[in-house]
């Protein structure tokens, strides 16, 4: 029980007795124990800056409702709560079956069985605690990819929902820009899956830091990425494609003990109020277009002033590396 129990335990009881078998019970498993013999006592004790691991509040307990502490005690955090009551009302029951209990022991007790009683409501809250961290792991891993670190489609494409619903109620401006790494298929062949995830990730983390800290970022395909920016204009999306073109692929990338040449092209559309899905499909349609313009391209859906840019100069390794080119 040592584990679970941690440090601290509040034991609220008049009961001499009770209080006489519990105190050993708790100290020869190095808990530090918080004696309170009123319900005034114990409520000062749940609202010092202490925390407690454990609660043991007894239903005699004088001075207070039982309610009142109850309500104190469940909103200090996620402690368990053990009842002391050798009478178990439906009242109690109710507080059992919501959550708010985590048992209803008897005073009378012996300590084999409190200590059998103890480790089981400690135990459960470790469980639960464990399950709650993996909701929250669930939870994060439904918004980002897991290669990457940046937003999945799917949450991406809500993202940009919401922020459609925003764009719509200010009449402000939102553009996309789709990238897609020019002939990936290649380096998957050439360097191995291993590799090529490790060129994804740096692509991700090279394209996040030019961005503002409210655009989006997700990857969207095996080698494809979506950039949301709300408040952008066309011409200043084609003006961060540019850069993008320039300052994340114009210098080497290394995986496998290689350094790699990579180049994408982009698609460029400009949101308007619209869907996410209509305007992805447009950008989409701009970064075909690029492809077929050639690696390197940058091309918008519909007019779009901005730069003409020309090919990328790559820029070698200050290391010397011979880079490897498609």
């Amino acid at each position: 029980m040592r584990d679970e129990l941690h440090s601290n335990v509040l034991l609220a009881s008049p009961d001499p007795a009770l209080l006489h078998r519990l105190e050993p019970l708790l100290a020869e498993r190095d808990a530090h124990v918080d004696i309170a013999l009123t319900g005034e006592a114990a409520l000062s004790l749940l609202t010092a800056q202490v925390s407690h691991d454990l609660l043991l509040l007894d239903a005699n307990l004088p001075g207070m409702e039982l309610n009142q502490l109850l309500a104190a005690a469940s909103g200090r955090g996620f402690a368990p709560i053990v009842l002391i009551a050798d009478t178990v009302t439906p009242e109690a029951l109710d507080r059992l079956s919501e959550g708010i209990l985590a048992d209803i022991v008897p005073g009378d007790t012996k300590p084999v069985f409190w200590r059998i009683r103890i480790e089981a409501v400690l135990r459960t809250q470790a469980l639960t605690r464990k399950l709650d961290r993996l909701d929250e792991s669930a939870a994060l891993h439904a918004l980002y990819d897991r290669l990457t670190g940046v937003y999945n489609r799917e949450a991406i494409l809500a993202t940009l929902f919401r922020e459609t619903d925003r764009v719509q109620r200010t009449r402000s401006s939102l553009c996309m820009v789709l990238f897609d790494i020019d002939d990936f298929g290649h380096w998957n062949s050439r360097l191995g899956a291993g590799n090529c995830d490790d060129l994804l990730s740096q692509v991700a983390g090279r394209t996040l830091r030019q961005l503002r800290s409210y655009d989006l970022l997700g990857r969207v395909g095996k080698d494809e990425f979506l950039v949301g920016m709300p408040g952008c204009s066309s011409a200043s999306a084609a003006m961060l494609a540019e850069r993008l073109r320039l300052e994340v692929f114009s210098s080497p990338f290394h995986a496998g003990g290689e350094a790699v040449r990579l180049s994408a092209c982009f698609g460029i559309a400009s949101s308007n109020g619209r869907s996410p899905l209509v305007v992805l499909r447009e950008a989409e349609q701009a970064l075909e277009a690029a492809r077929n313009a050639g690696p390197e391209s940058i091309q918008c859906f519909g007019d779009c002033q901005g730069p003409a840019p020309g090919p990328v100069a790559f820029l070698s390794s200050s290391g010397g590396d011979e880079l490897l080119a498609w």
